[in-house]
């Protein structure tokens, strides 16, 4: 019977062992989906105020518990080849997309190969950058009168630089240049970073930027800010007025940074996905991350961010079309 006993025992503990084998492969496949990285494509050159809200959170995400972020610049076409990318992805929550203003400014200048209000799914508007438009110090213009006064004094020899064409920012430029009634020439940039560095070399009269890209350069005098595009005043820069306020009703624009996901990418990930980015947002930590260069803390997710899209598309297209704006 000893013999016996011992093969009964035998049998048990090799099935004792097998499951539990079975137990640690489940758990280390779990382990591993739980630390993939996920993609943060970026639609812009690296270096600008996306780029920098996108590795701000996804640093305090990933020391937070969550999954590693990978921050990826795809730029070109205004924002579409990133943006497409993400819409052609798998959706399975592993690769989102880092968007802008030009988000839904673009399809209501062309055709694109997707459509940003049925392929994707909003996740949080995570922060809002204010514009600002500036002069080197060695710029006759003190103020946004003295530079539209110059442009029509002298139409069409002035130039502004920012990102485009067909984005938010050409689109600010476009509705004061409207607005003013002055003919003032756009150059295209296919970043922040070198619309100022060809402002600095005298290559255009000012720029258009939002507040972290510019603020070294303010801060060690190279630039002077004239205007910002904001509905209102910047609290850093509590001395520089808004467009508005120099006599511009019409002009209104705040540049705002979020993350969508591919449609149909399961709802636990997006709830999952929504959760680490509302956090993080919310974080004391980011805040003051965000406060130090000029960024406004965002907070609307999910069907709240979504609303928010809809609205400026719709915003966007009829300015467009009321104002008859020409966008390259």
């Amino acid at each position: 019977m000893q013999w016996y006993r011992r093969l009964h025992f035998n049998i048990h503990f090799a099935a004792a062992l097998s499951a539990l084998a079975i137990i640690s492969a489940f758990a280390s496949s779990a382990a591993a989906q739980e630390t993939r990285s996920i993609r943060l494509i970026l639609p812009f050159p690296p270096g600008g105020p996306a780029d920098a809200m996108a590795r701000i959170v996804a640093q305090h995400i990933g020391e937070g518990g969550g999954p590693p972020m990978v921050v990826e610049s795809h730029p070109g076409a205004a924002t579409e080849i990133g943006t497409a990318y993400v819409a052609h992805a798998t959706p399975d929550g592993y690769t989102l997309g880092i968007i802008s203003n030009s988000f839904v400014v673009l399809p209501n200048v062309r055709k694109l190969s997707y459509d940003p209000l049925t392929d994707f799914t909003p996740i949080c508007l995570l922060a809002s950058f204010p514009p600002l438009i500036v002069v080197d110090t060695d710029s006759p213009y003190r103020t946004l009168g003295d530079f539209i006064a110059a442009a029509h004094a002298k139409p069409g020899t002035l130039t502004l630089g920012t990102i485009g064409p067909s984005t938010s920012s050409q689109l600010a430029f476009e509705m004061l240049k409207q607005a003013a009634k002055a003919d003032i020439t756009f150059v295209p940039f296919p970043g922040y970073t070198p619309a100022i560095q060809a402002l600095l070399s005298h290559s255009v009269t000012a720029a258009l930027a939002d507040l972290s890209t510019l603020q070294g350069q303010l801060q060690t005098g190279k630039l002077r800010a004239l205007a910002t595009t904001s509905p209102a005043r910047i609290s850093l820069l509590p001395n520089v007025p808004t467009v508005i306020e120099a006599g511009y009703k019409e002009v209104s624009a705040d540049f705002f940074g979020g993350v969508v996901a591919p449609a149909k990418t399961p709802k636990p990930m997006i709830d999952k996905l929504t959760g680490w980015f509302s956090a993080a947002i919310k974080d004391p930590k980011v805040e003051a991350k965000f406060k130090a260069l000029g960024f406004f803390p965002g907070g609307a997710c999910g069907g709240a961010y979504d609303t928010i899209l809809r609205r400026d598309n719709n915003d966007y297209r009829r300015i467009i079309a009321e104002a008859h704006l020409k966008m390259q």
